[in-house]
């Protein structure tokens, strides 16, 4: 048998021997070369058959690509000649969902300004921090948040068509007084190149304190070019409708529909909170074809007693945390005529990395998908830094066009989290098996360290997601002398349950090693999770270590 050569590339997997790197299986998408481009125009040079860009779920309000491309015009324009922002200014957007945050967000990336963006439901001390960090020139809110920002001399946009009489101080204009002067012809911002930063948005600090990401635009236009390539959205086909319910303040939503999605003639229907009964209202009334959202949405829609009236939806996009076995066979079995798509990325990697592309590839159960366009991939060793083959566990590097430029004014982490070759440190234990699907199996600083053991939380978790009557379950370290750490569970019992403690140690006990026996229990009303799903670990790490 004739050896093989030094580059061959196993197509089933993608993996190549010889540099134990793992290749995309998925076609290359097209990137442009030009080093002068902004994303924003980018998006709006593409052509499309869409008419009607955003409407706003609640009023009805409809805004057609035209008037959308003239907002961002004129906005761009005022931001310039009246505010004097200037390429390289941080402009924070402090808002829920609305029409006008997508505006926002492309006039100020148009001006090679960096759009910082901030959870509403975020203290107004974690906001001030973020304030401190990213010192923004100005802020864009609405008027119910303004207690939030507690900065006194930060200028603020009102994202409101109207003043009133008792506005606080330090407002200097409307998004209306910016946009109805309309653009400027002979406004010329400065050139902005691909390689410019582009956005600064805060990583969840899921488990450790939270870091400023920066992407740049070239991060950002190929995040859009692999979205769009992923839908089949290259704009020859009819338009879509999607939902927005995922807030556009995260990586998700600020990826897809705030940016990404506009270049493909798409209409997005915006609402501005999740509440289950509006969003399928919105889907009926606007006919929606897509839903991306996060677990605890589908859960919602599990949790109903019947199945609910989905209309013309075809597909549901699910992202922020993998779906169990349980949730994909029950979802497909009370909704039979849509498919459920899962995608895998990071704030780090601009919301990229691994995607389920059709219903086919998502039977694969507990799989984020194959690895995205334009992807390389390793599993490394976290102890030896050793690079590992098909069927092994270790920690997930990623490199692609859209991985972060860093962490904004933190050497030391950005250097700790991406390497000299442009690889990533996902800080995810995944393994990658024969056909190249991406597994996560856990956060590698959330293992749970016991008798020099490692104990994956998730896997557990979804052990206790199997007993009838526990809906929900979080697992953590608990300190401990002898041990170091042991496997303590927080779990939500279903109502009427009289479930005990022994009960559960006892039935996971039955299924696992001893190293990953539960040790201790607590009974809770609900786990706390991040907007995306994810839990959070250190809110209940906090809580348990706060009794010792």
């Amino acid at each position: 048998m004739a050896a093989e050569p030094s580059s061959f590339i196993d197509p089933r997997s993608g993996f190549c021997p010889s540099t134990s790197i793992f290749h995309s299986k998925r076609k290359p998408v097209p990137l442009p070369t030009s080093p002068h481009l902004d994303v924003t125009t980018f998006i709006s040079s593409r052509s499309h058959s869409g008419t009607v860009a955003l409407i706003d779920a609640s009023s009805g309000r409809r805004l057609s690509f035209s008037d959308l491309w003239r907002s961002v015009a004129s906005l761009s324009s005022s931001l310039s000649s009246s505010l004097s922002i200037r390429k390289g200014d941080v402009v924070l957007l402090l808002s829920p969902n609305s029409i006008y945050f997508p505006i926002v967000s492309l006039a100020v990336l148009s001006l090679g300004a960096v759009l910082t963006t901030t959870n509403p439901l975020n203290t107004p001390q974690e906001i001030a921090k973020q304030i401190a960090d990213s010192r923004p020139v100005i802020a864009f809110t609405i008027r119910p948040l303004l207690p939030k920002l507690i900065s006194p001399s930060l200028p603020i946009v009102l994202l409101e068509d109207d003043w009133s009489s008792d506005d606080d101080s330090r407002i200097v204009f409307t998004i209306r007084d910016l946009i109805s002067s309309g653009p400027d012809r002979f406004h010329r911002p400065e050139p902005v190149n691909q390689d410019d930063p582009a956005t600064l948005l805060y990583s969840s600090g899921t488990t450790g304190a939270s870091k400023g990401v920066v992407s740049t635009h070239r991060n950002l236009i190929s995040m859009v070019q692999i979205i769009l390539n992923r839908f089949k959205l290259e704009g020859d086909g009819a338009p879509e409708t999607f939902i927005c319910t995922v807030p556009m303040f995260h990586v998700y939503g600020l990826a897809a529909f705030a940016t990404g999605l506009l270049g493909s003639g798409s209409t997005i229907v915006i609402l501005s909170k999740f509440e289950l009964g509006e969003m399928m209202r919105a889907i009926r009334v606007y006919s929606a074809t897509y839903l991306p959202i996060v677990p605890p949405i589908l859960m919602a829609m599990l949790n109903t007693e019947k199945a609910l009236p989905v209309g013309s939806l075809r597909r549901v996009l699910s992202g922020g945390a993998p779906l169990s076995r349980e949730m994909i066979e029950g979802f497909r079995e009370k909704y039979p005529t849509v498919e459920i798509l899962q995608g895998y990325g990071l704030t780090e990697s601009t919301g990229i990395g691994a995607s389920t592309d059709s219903a086919e590839e998502s039977r694969r159960y507990g799989t984020a998908g194959l690895l995205s366009p334009n992807t390389e991939a390793r599993i490394v060793e976290p102890e030896t830094g050793k690079s590992l083959p098909v069927n092994r566990t270790g920690e997930l590097w990623l490199r692609g066009p859209y991985i972060m430029r860093g962490y904004f004014k933190n050497p030391k982490e950005t250097r700790s989290t991406l390497d000299s070759e442009g690889w990533l440190r996902t800080g995810d234990l995944c393994y990658i098996d024969d056909d190249g699907y991406l597994f996560v199996v856990d956060r590698l600083k959330e293992l749970i360290k016991y008798k020099g053991y490692q104990v994956p939380p998730a896997e557990l978790e979804a052990l206790l997601l199997t007993h009838p009557e526990i809906t929900d379950a979080a697992v953590i370290p608990f300190p401990d002398k002898e041990a170091g750490q042991y496997p303590m569970a927080y779990i939500v019992r279903k109502a009427g349950s009289g479930l005990s403690e022994a009960a559960v140690m006892e039935f996971v006990g039955k299924q696992v090693a001893p190293y990953k026996k539960i040790r201790r229990v607590a009974f809770v009303t609900e786990i706390p999770k991040n907007p995306s799903g994810k839990i959070l670990r250190k809110d209940l790490i906090k809580l348990a270590t706060s009794k010792l």
